[in-house]
């Protein structure tokens, strides 16, 4: 089977558990979500691996999280790429697929030839989750640091939630027996500890916590250590998924940990924009506010940097004054 055809796991994230170790984990495969993502957008390879490396870090993220509405991640650099901005929106009914949007801005005369990661430079990584209109948002940061995006969620949840996470991610290009395009798959590992642990010094790169720092002593220790010991042993080719199964690879790395899956959430690329939400986002603008957004033809026009969907709108029906 080539990494060409399109697979029954494809667009997917199966939950597990490993009962041996008191350590939850997901694995996620991506291909057409990426897709969507990507094909409305003209980005450089290195822009578009971070794209996809976002884009599979919240889809193992959002799926852990039992959301109302969205789960947002978001990077916010002083480098050549300026913004990683991704949503996952949970199933709104059983057995329906999560959605996962994503965008990147950058500055193309900026970019170098060095890694993707090194593109980033100095700035801050963010979760924020929103339960919907009668909850209260939440938002946790770390600065950018340890030479991936999957190492500063794993510091994201080290710092934040004291929960050590680690992340095994692979994506890329796939070229066989199709036209190019990106797939991605990855592993994700949580010890839920039973008591907070006790964190005497942060190992982390820039003093902040690591994973190791908050897995604890004892039993829960061995436990973490022995896991990230069995996940090291992965393929990135097994985390992209072309011939092996998400359960027939947790049973490859963790079989004496005894795993146990759950029924698997299937992913899609989705966008929420539409006219109307568009409106609403001019409603606080005035007359006046809106005649300098009025284009030469007498329209005012917004496109929407997630799914590339344009709207073209008549400038008097727009603005607070047109809503009163």
């Amino acid at each position: 089977m080539s990494l060409g055809q399109k697979l029954a796991w494809d667009d997917s994230v199966l939950p597990f558990q490993l009962d041996a170790s008191d350590i939850r984990g997901r694995v996620a495969r991506l291909d057409g979500v990426l897709d969507g993502i990507l094909q409305q957008h003209s980005y450089p390879p290195a822009v578009e691996a971070l794209v996809a490396e976002m884009a599979v870090l919240t889809a193992l993220i959002g799926q852990t999280i039992k959301l109302r509405w969205k789960l947002s991640l978001q990077v916010q650099s002083k480098g050549a790429v300026r913004m990683i901005a991704t949503d996952y929106y949970g199933p709104t009914e059983d057995g329906e697929p999560a959605r996962i949007r994503a965008y990147a801005s950058y500055d193309a005369d900026r970019l170098t030839d060095a890694s993707p990661f090194e593109q980033i430079g100095e700035g801050y990584f963010a979760v924020m989750i929103n339960q919907g209109e009668d909850m209260q948002p939440y938002q946790g940061i770390t600065p950018i640091a340890g030479g991936s995006l999957s190492t500063c969620a794993e510091a994201y949840f080290a710092q934040s939630e004291q929960i050590p996470t680690r992340f095994e991610l692979s994506f890329g290009i796939s070229t066989e027996d199709a036209a190019p395009h990106w797939r991605a798959g990855g592993v994700m590992l949580q010890h839920m500890p039973k008591a907070s642990p006790s964190v005497t010094e942060a190992t982390g790169e820039g003093g902040l916590l690591s994973a190791n720092d908050v897995a604890g002593g004892g039993d829960d220790g061995e436990n973490w250590k022995r896991a990230n010991i069995l996940l090291d042993t992965v393929d990135e080719l097994e985390l992209i998924g072309p011939i092996i199964t998400p359960d027939a690879l947790l049973l490859r790395l963790f079989h004496e940990e005894s795993p146990r899956v759950f029924d698997a959430q299937p992913v899609r690329f989705g966008c929420t924009c539409s006219e109307e939400r568009v409106r609403q986002s001019l409603s606080i603008y005035s007359a006046k506010d809106i005649a300098t957004m009025t284009t030469e033809e007498g329209r005012v026009t917004a496109d929407c940097q997630f799914c590339g969907a344009h709207y073209d709108l008549d400038p008097a029906s727009v603005g607070f004054e047109a809503d009163a």
